[in-house]
C-alpha cells in the first residue's frame, strides 16, 4: 500500500503566493520560491503549485517562476493553471514540473488528458477538480471557481481517470480556507469511485483533520494551505502527528 503524502499547496497570483477563503479574499503569503525552499527543507513529500489566474485570464502558467521554484526543491513538484494543450504540458515539464494539473481544460478539451497521458505517461497527469455543494449533490466548478458546470463530481472524476488521469486533486470550494476540516463525505465517494490516488484539498485547520480524511475517506494524500501558512504547524509536525495516530506516512522528517 502506498504511504500517505503530505503536500503543501501554493497558489500563485501576480508572481506572489496567496491564500483566501472559498477562493476569495486573497491574502499575500510570501514569495513562491522562498516558500518552496522552506517546504522542501521541512521534508514535505510533494509540492502543488497552482497559478490561479491563468485560466481566468486566458494565459499560460508563468514558467519562469515555475523554473526558479523547481530548481530549489528536490521533491515531486505538481504545477497547474491555464493548461490547455499538450504543448503546455511540455513547457511545464521542461521548466521542472514532475506532474501537471488540469482543471478547466479537462471539460473544455476532453481529449487533452488522453493525449497528455499517451505522450508523457499517466503519472504526469493530475485532474484538478474544484467543487461546491448544490441541490442534487456536489458539482464541478471551473475557472478558479467562477464557472458552474452542473456536472456531477463523481461523473467527472470517472471520465478523467478513463481518459488518462493518474491522480485526482479534489478541492472543496465550500471548505477552502475555512480551516473547518476537509469534505470527508465527497472525498470518500471519489476515493471509492476511482482506482487512482486522491489528494484531499480544502479545509485543513488542525492536524487531526488530516488524519480524519485519510482514515475515514481513504485519501491517498492531504494538500494543505492555510494550516501551514497561518499557524505554527508544518510538514514536520504533521508527519509526527499522523505517525502517532497510526497513519502510514512517508520518510522521516528532515
Amino acid at each position: 500500500m502506498l504511504k500517505i503524502r503530505i503536500i503543501p499547496k501554493l497558489l500563485l497570483q501576480r508572481s506572489r503566493n496567496v491564500k483566501g477563503v472559498r477562493f476569495e479574499q486573497m491574502r499575500d503569503t510570501g514569495h513562491p520560491v522562498t516558500n518552496a525552499r522552506i517546504y522542501d527543507a521541512q521534508g514535505a513529500d510533494e509540492l502543488i503549485f497552482l497559478d490561479i489566474d491563468a485560466s481566468v485570464e486566458g494565459r499560460s502558467t508563468l514558467c519562469d517562476i515555475v523554473s526558479k521554484a523547481a530548481s530549489e526543491v528536490f521533491m515531486p513538484f505538481c504545477v497547474g493553471g491555464g493548461v490547455r494543450t499538450v504543448d503546455d504540458f511540455h513547457r511545464l515539464l521542461q521548466a521542472g514540473a514532475d506532474k501537471v494539473a488540469v482543471n478547466s481544460a479537462a471539460i473544455e478539451y476532453p481529449s487533452l488528458l488522453s493525449e497528455a497521458a499517451k505522450l508523457f505517461g499517466v503519472q504526469c497527469v493530475v485532474a484538478s477538480v474544484d467543487f461546491r455543494w448544490e441541490e442534487g449533490g456536489p458539482r464541478v466548478y471551473t475557472h478558479g471557481g467562477q464557472v458552474a458546470t452542473g456536472i456531477s463530481v463523481l461523473d467527472h472524476v470517472r471520465r478523467c481517470v478513463e481518459a488518462g488521469a493518474g491522480e485526482i486533486l479534489l478541492t472543496s470550494i465550500d471548505r477552502d480556507g475555512t480551516m473547518t476540516g476537509y469534505d470527508v463525505d465527497v472525498t470518500r465517494r471519489v476515493s471509492s469511485a476511482v482506482s487512482v490516488p486522491v489528494i484531499a484539498s480544502g479545509g485543513a485547520g488542525t492536524l487531526q483533520h488530516m488524519v480524519d480524511v485519510v482514515r475515514e475517506a481513504s485519501a491517498s494524500a492531504v494538500a494543505v494551505g492555510s494550516l501551514f501558512h497561518f499557524t505554527d504547524q508544518s510538514p514536520i509536525k504533521a508527519r509526527a502527528f499522523m505517525r502517532v495516530a497510526g497513519i502510514d506516512v512517508r520518510r522521516e522528517a528532515a
